[in-house]
């Protein structure tokens, strides 16, 4: 008990305020993806436990930024180039670590809440992508490169940015939602709520998401995973035999 008293009296004896605490949640742990799976859309909310209960006063107003991840993933990026009429591959380079989905909501523009320098350590934005080239190209390249990757995964609903998107009640709950596109890889997903105030990162909370494939779509993809060979015997066998059903069927007629 007397250890836990001095832990908690520590900040007020060096001088420094105790740190509010993010209390998060999400409205769905889990997501199903079947065949009619057309995208989802989650709601994430919480509180924010400020010391003794009330809000500070004469301080900048607080942001809450919100970050949903999916897992990192291995890419190839192929940039293509006209030869003599015709679209070749040229120049590649392979990111050993890329978030197969990435979206981010905050209470304002990210630019008006925290700098460059932060937006980057705490990877806040799509400017603030840490990609992890598998290879030492130059800088002019990677930049090249990664731009194109954010570019093509935004197209695609994979990559985006919601400003304006969290609302703060009475500076003390607050609420976000983010969209999941019909396209979304399966895995484990994290939810990250960051509390700011003066560019300042003043608390950070993570809730995990699991979203997997269900019905034949999982059953399929278990097969693919776990038992390859079966699995690509048995499409072939399945093409083969729509293949005579087809032809069978042309010859009646």
């Amino acid at each position: 008990m007397r250890r836990a008293l001095l832990l908690v009296a520590a900040p007020l004896l060096l001088g420094q305020a105790p740190a509010p605490v993010l209390v998060p949640d999400v409205s769905q742990r889990s997501i199903e993806i079947a065949y009619s799976f057309t995208g989802a859309e989650l709601l994430l909310f919480g509180a924010i436990l400020y010391p003794g209960g009330r809000l500070p006063r004469g301080s900048a107003p607080t942001d809450i930024v919100v970050v949903v991840k999916g897992p990192t993933e291995s890419i190839l990026i192929r940039e293509k180039q006209r030869v003599a009429g015709i679209w070749v591959n040229a120049a590649d380079l392979r990111y050993r670590s890329a978030p197969s989905f990435y979206a981010v909501a905050s209470s304002r523009p990210l630019e008006r809440i925290v700098d460059e320098r932060t937006r980057a350590i705490f990877e806040l934005g799509l400017g603030g992508l840490q990609l992890s080239p598998a290879s030492s190209a130059a800088p002019a390249m990677q930049d090249r490169f990664a731009g194109g990757l954010v570019e093509l995964r935004r197209r695609t609903g994979l990559y985006y940015e919601a400003p304006d998107a969290v609302e703060i009640t009475g500076g003390v709950l607050y609420r976000a939602r983010i969209g999941v596109p019909a396209r979304v890889p399966v895995g484990r997903f994290t939810a990250e709520t960051f509390l700011i105030r003066d560019g300042r990162v003043l608390a950070a909370a993570v809730r995990d998401i699991d979203i997997r494939k269900s019905g034949f779509e999982r059953f399929v993809a278990n097969a693919a995973a776990n038992a390859p060979l079966l699995y690509g015997l048995a499409a072939v066998a399945l093409s083969i035999s729509l293949g005579w059903f087809a032809g069978w069927v042309a010859g009646r007629r």
